[in-house]
């Protein structure tokens, strides 16, 4: 069977350093509320399948905050360029042709024109998170819909931080067992810290970790899958009017829900598999 390494993804919250920006010199871009940007990606060591994964990818980049919407996603093009490890495999190789994920969020204090906020509290949201793993075929595709609620915090600072709770619905997810069923839960933080200028932009660490519980897949009685898992990534992002440049650390424990350790074979040997530990990034990206 063939499993799809999950592309890691780009810098959710990267957009409060770009809207920062903006604000300050206001260059030109194609939209004053849709903001995107064009990323190439270097990943080392990911761990969101049952083998360590590299790749060079090519990335396009979106945000957006209006009214009572609220969004950020982004479209891989895994193995663009034609660099990765063995376990990599993209849009030229009988790989993945894309990888989608998008987290659109809808006010519902601005849809209903009520304040729900309270304390820290600032507004709610209905959240969601999807993901889409194109695919050469079944086996080595994703189809995945969180949805939830949603809050934003207020911190008395410059200081973003939002939280996100969601249930999970299973579609494909290369021929796992959770196939076609709700399987599992979410929670997601995400927080944004301004550091300092430097050298002429904004350096800015940027967080947001995923939890991920609940899920049949650790009734698995050969104990290859896990019922939980935790992706956390911390990012140091030097920000200027159009470019943007970042170091990703990501740790990963359970990284795909599979089970540090466990013995498996794929046709190609015996391996154990690293799902725990961290990944790495380097980003450069161009603000349009």
């Amino acid at each position: 069977m063939k499993y799809k390494i999950m592309m890691a993804g780009a810098l959710a919250a990267l957009s409060y350093t770009n809207v920062s920006m903006a604000e300050e010199s206001n260059p030109e871009y194609l939209s004053d509320w849709w903001h995107q940007s064009v990323n190439v990606v270097g990943s080392y060591h990911t761990r969101f399948g049952p083998q360590l994964n590299n790749d060079l990818y090519l990335e396009y980049e979106a945000f957006a905050k209006k009214d009572w919407f609220d969004f950020y996603g982004y479209i891989d093009v895994p193995k663009v360029f034609g660099v990765g490890n063995g376990n990599d495999v993209g849009a030229w190789d009988d790989g993945s042709p894309f990888f989608m994920e998008i987290e659109p969020r809808f006010s519902i204090d601005k849809l209903t024109g009520t304040n729900l906020g309270f304390g820290p509290f600032k507004e709610w949201y209905f959240a969601n998170n999807y993901i889409y793993d194109m695919g050469d075929n079944k086996a080595s595709r994703q189809n995945t819909w969180y949805m939830g609620l949603g809050t934003d915090i207020d911190t008395h600072s410059d200081i973003g931080l939002s939280l996100n709770v969601y249930a999970k619905h299973q579609w494909e997810n290369y021929g796992a067992a959770n196939e076609d069923s709700w399987d599992g839960y979410r929670f997601k933080v995400k927080y944004f810290v301004p550091l300092t200028q430097l050298w002429g932009g904004n350096l800015t660490y940027i967080g947001f970790t995923n939890f991920d519980w609940g899920s049949d897949l650790g009734d698995d009685p050969n104990h290859q899958r896990t019922s939980n898992s935790i992706a956390s990534s911390h990012i140091l992002a030097l920000g200027y009017d159009h470019w943007h440049y970042s170091f990703v650390a990501r740790y990963f424990h359970n990284g795909g829900q599979w089970n540090d350790g466990t013995e498996l074979n794929f046709g190609k040997g015996n391996f154990n598999v690293k799902s725990n530990g961290f990944g790495y990034y380097l980003v450069v990206g161009y603000n349009f």
